[in-house]
């Protein structure tokens, strides 16, 4: 039997090198491998390239690499409410490739698909088509890098010829997610909401490293449910009860107590109105 379990998420991620290219499940805090990401930052790795649909919040998950200065460029759909991401992003430390979220998931896809490039509507009359977003600005305040110039193309759809462009998929040196559940084999389950980024993510790293909340047995995932085969996945890691609790709220909304409601009238006090 394979088993791909790993002792512990520090030994998971030991051989990921400064300098890699990581991408990284979740959406904000749902579903972020907040273990993975840790043990990543106290390995020391740096000048790192992240993939991600947003980094977060800054005391938690991706903004924890950021903070520390560990990150060199973002491929990333927003910004969010992380104010050291803007802040770096706008000062010229952070390089920051802003991609509209459903090219992003769809590029990742096609880097475990064997799909080079695909063609979109998305983007089509804009600057993620023409050409000059700001990936860097310099101190200054002026673009450093901008975005170059992408391979456009009419093809045929429903409603006639429609101009596309060309984008290219993502293939990343670690794939890190998080799992409801899994098994030894690396089949994985994600629970809700927290099946968002981490199905694509899994699938385009070379080495997929997966923190899962309940480890099960082979066999005991129906193989109907598996969101992620075990193909895709070399390393799991079980988490404590403790670790797999953690999990934090972006932003908390509340609507405040609700307004008072007038008791109900007895049917002799309508008699009596009457």
């Amino acid at each position: 039997m394979i088993d791909k379990t790993i002792g512990s998420a520090a030994e998971a991620v030991a051989d990921i090198a400064s300098g890699s290219t990581l991408v990284v499940g979740g959406f904000g805090l749902c579903g972020i491998p907040s273990v993975l990401i840790q043990a990543v930052l106290d390995s020391g790795a740096d000048d790192l390239e992240l993939v991600s649909n947003n980094a977060g919040v800054d005391d938690w998950g991706l903004g924890l690499l950021l903070g520390a200065g560990r990150v060199r460029r973002m491929v990333a759909s927003y910004v969010g409410e992380n104010k050291e991401f803007a802040r770096q992003y706008l000062s010229g430390e952070l390089e920051v490739e802003l991609t509209p979220q459903g090219t992003l998931a769809e590029r990742m896809r096609a880097g475990g698909a064997g799909i080079g490039a695909f063609f979109t509507r998305t983007g089509v009359g804009t600057q993620v088509a023409e050409g000059g977003l700001p990936w860097r600005y310099a101190a200054d305040g002026s673009i450093a890098i901008a975005s170059p110039v992408k391979q456009t193309q009419v093809l045929p759809t429903p409603d006639g010829p429609q101009e596309h462009v060309l984008e290219h998929a993502i293939h990343a040196d670690v794939g890190l997610v998080r799992a409801w559940k899994g098994d030894r084999h690396g089949n994985l389950v994600y629970k809700d909401a927290a099946r968002n980024f981490n199905p694509p993510a899994a699938m385009c790293g070379r080495v997929t490293i997966a923190e899962v909340e309940h480890l099960v047995e082979p066999g005991e995932i129906d193989p109907a449910e598996v969101h992620t085969p075990g193909v895709f996945v070399q390393r799991v890691v079980e988490l404590t009860p403790d670790q797999a609790a953690d999990k934090r709220i972006e932003k908390r909304t509340t609507g405040g107590a609700p307004p008072p409601v007038d008791p109900p009238r007895s049917t002799d006090s309508v008699r009596e109105a009457r």
